[in-house]
């Protein structure tokens, strides 16, 4: 057996695969979803590592996200809100595979004020990971946002997290741009077109009307001239605006509020943030992975 561990974010829209020499990346590798491989995760796994499995196996190796899902490699259970990093932690599932250590990270589950139960997978590695990277965060309240295909609004206080929301926003968006009249499967190549769309897109959403105005992206082609490329930020600026529009406030009030996610979306947010009047700062996304990961012990 060699001496590296395999940690890994795995979501439903990509892996995400680190291998760790004495404490340091020394690789990375990609593959796809659970959303693609589903039940077959633990041949697509071993696809992904392979070049590194044929040098030797590694010492153990630690997941999180969609990976434990029900329609994952194997189902991980969840820990209860509210739960600090040592509940989170000792809630992981561990297995064995062939011959090695294998961790898979538990969900977290809470219910809203209204009795109904929200679920989480692979966020709260990045909630924990920011802790642990900004000491200052596990003491007081804190709102942390992790944009996505299913956002979470998230509640963190003295170290807890207490409560969140899930908004799937990004599902929505996909299912629009790629599946509606209103998107007909258009992508962007214009940026600045792009970014006109998405500013009007924001301005309709403070105005809190989501579905008299999706219709607007189709009608400002036919009769605006206004562009493909528009209408995808249209779109984009509109759905993001009126889920910040319809949940702030829901979960209490923040003086700032953090962005962990991939650099180009939350930057999105921290926009439509401030057309509403909120300040935001942003993390890392796979930095704040990395150090959740770092969380689990085989």
């Amino acid at each position: 057996m060699s001496h590296y561990e395999i940690i890994g974010d795995w979501g439903t829209s990509r892996l995400r695969l680190f291998r760790l020499e004495e404490g340091r990346i020394t690789a990375r590798r990609q593959g796809p979803g659970i959303g693609a491989v589903g039940r077959h995760a633990e041949t697509a796994f071993a696809e992904a590592a392979a070049p590194w499995l044929e040098a030797g196996m590694p010492s153990a190796i630690r997941l999180c996200g969609m990976v434990g899902a029900r329609d994952g490699w194997v189902e991980a259970p969840y820990a209860d809100c509210p739960a600090d990093a040592l509940a989170w932690r000792a809630a992981a599932l561990r297995l064995d595979w062939r011959g090695v250590p294998l961790g898979i990270m538990a969900g977290l589950a809470c219910l809203d004020a209204d009795g109904v139960p929200d679920v989480m997978r692979g966020e709260e590695t990045q909630i924990f990971g920011a802790l642990a990277r900004n000491p200052a965060l596990a003491t007081g309240r804190h709102l942390i946002v992790l944009p996505g295909t299913h956002n979470k609004w998230s509640v963190v206080e003295d170290g807890r997290i207490t409560a969140f929301r899930t908004m799937p926003t990004g599902e929505l968006f996909a299912l629009l741009r790629d599946r509606s009249t209103l998107g007909a499967g258009i992508d962007t190549a214009d940026p600045a077109q792009e970014a006109q769309g998405f500013a009007e897109g924001l301005a309709r959403a403070g105005e809190g009307r989501l579905l008299s105005s999706l219709f607007a992206a189709r009608a400002m082609r036919l009769r605006a001239g206004c562009s493909p490329d528009w209408a995808l930020g249209y779109l984009s600026g509109l759905v993001i605006g009126c889920e910040i529009a319809e949940i702030r406030g829901t979960l209490g009030s923040a003086d700032d509020i953090l962005l962990i996610g991939d650099a180009r979306l939350s930057a999105r947010y921290a926009q439509a943030l401030e057309a509403q009047g909120l300040s935001s700062h942003m993390l890392d996304g796979d930095a704040c992975s990395l150090a959740g990961l770092g969380y689990l012990e085989n």
